[in-house]
């Protein structure tokens, strides 16, 4: 992402004087727009000047022949091993995390089989009692039309 500083802000973030910022600008080695009398520079995180490295949010000077480079270079894979322990510490949380809730669902599902089976053997239980009651209603009824049919022709012959 572009953005645009102010030539003393430019100047602060690249660790540079005022003056040598000046000469980048003259000299066109960095885009430049001058508003109200003031001279604004547009910056951009991935570009740099030569010999600097961002890290941090802070720029630092490389010198490879001083050995800061080497420093530097040592720094910054202890920092990416540093984020990566942080990453597998995470991705280790996470599984045991998943872990725990997938044991929690596996539990849950037991226990609503379990549920689903007594409400089955109840239903067959229930079918099977409603089933005999029905049988036995139907006895009766045959029942009484037997009764009531011999007192209707007993009555009915005797009567007519």
């Amino acid at each position: 992402m572009k953005t645009w500083l102010s030539i003393r802000a430019y100047a602060k973030l690249i660790d540079r004087d005022f003056d040598e910022v000046l000469e980048l600008v003259d000299s066109g080695a960095v885009v430049s727009k001058e508003e109200n009398g003031e001279i604004f520079i547009e910056t951009d995180l991935q570009d740099r000047l030569p010999g600097t490295s961002l890290r941090g949010g802070e720029i630092l000077k490389v010198d490879m022949e001083t050995g800061d480079g080497i420093q530097f270079v040592e720094k910054t894979i202890g920092t990416i091993l540093t984020m990566h322990e942080k990453v597998m510490g995470a991705k280790d949380e996470t599984l045991e995390a998943l872990r725990s809730e997938n044991s929690f669902l596996k539990d849950a599902l037991l226990s609503m089989q379990e549920l689903y089976d007594e409400d089955r053997k109840t239903i067959e239980a229930l079918t099977a009692e409603l089933n005999a009651t029905r049988e036995e209603l139907e006895f009766m009824k045959r029942k009484y039309r037997l009764m009531w049919g011999k007192v209707v022709e007993k009555h009915g012959g005797a009567g007519s």
